[in-house]
């Protein structure tokens, strides 16, 4: 059953060059995702009947936004809706995840840890990603890569412990850097930064200077009897 909603434009919802940014709130706002949904339907043509693939990065309020999405495409006239990236993937997408997620560690463990086996003592620290400790919606591949890395560091730690080297991973997520503030498209705006804080159960990012002390122990010789551990560090999301 259809159901028409009047609706009308609303103020400040404009997309920028990484897309609508704005806080939760403001997307939990009545209809707001509807109304943004049905604009850019309304920019399309010839999409009656069609598929549509519908992703998302499992961030806070995803799941409710990508439900409002489904049953608009469906009042639209969408033929056929595809949620998540995984069916979209080819091989080579698989491939290209493991080489950066995957392969690095296993080359960077394969090279140092030989080394400490022969010497008889080590401390060995991977920063893998929080992604894969948890399902992550919209980035299957990532996710499933970097599960693999962490779990990576606990076979070789189990391995190489009778040896005295210790190996372990901490995983991070957003953190206030450089790398993850473009790779969110938040730059100097605070408000995008306001929108990305709202993500992370703390409500802020955390800072090099905090990981830095949190990771020492792990490769500083003050504490030799902890191997093959995970840890996230992402502010309660992992």
């Amino acid at each position: 059953m259809l159901k028409t909603i009047a609706t009308a434009p609303i103020d400040g919802q404009k997309p920028g060059t990484s897309g609508l940014r704005k806080k939760v709130p403001v997307f939990q706002q009545p209809h707001y995702v509807a109304n943004f949904v049905q604009s850019i339907f309304d920019s399309l043509e010839g999409f009656q009947g069609q598929t549509l693939v519908v992703g998302g990065d499992g961030r806070y309020y995803n799941r409710e936004a990508i439900q409002i999405v489904l049953r608009m495409a469906a009042a639209n006239g969408f033929g056929r809706i595809v949620v998540g990236r995984f069916l979209t993937s080819t091989i080579d997408d698989l491939h290209a995840a493991t080489r950066g997620c995957l392969d690095a560690p296993y080359n960077f463990l394969r090279t140092v840890v030989p080394v400490m086996v022969e010497q008889g003592d080590g401390q060995v620290l991977v920063f893998t990603s929080a992604a894969g400790a948890r399902p992550t919606p919209g980035a299957p591949l990532y996710s499933s890569a970097r599960a693999g890395a962490n779990m990576l560091v606990r076979n070789v730690a189990g391995e190489v412990a009778r040896h005295g080297v210790q190996v372990n991973a901490v995983g991070t997520n957003f953190m206030d850097f450089p790398e993850f503030l473009a790779a969110n498209g938040i730059g100097d705006d605070p408000e995008k930064r306001a929108a990305v804080e709202a993500m992370v159960p703390m409500r802020r990012l955390g800072t090099l200077d905090e990981l830095a002390y949190f990771a020492a122990p792990y490769i500083d010789g003050t504490s030799r009897f902890t191997t093959g551990q995970f840890v996230a560090y992402a502010g309660g999301w992992a």
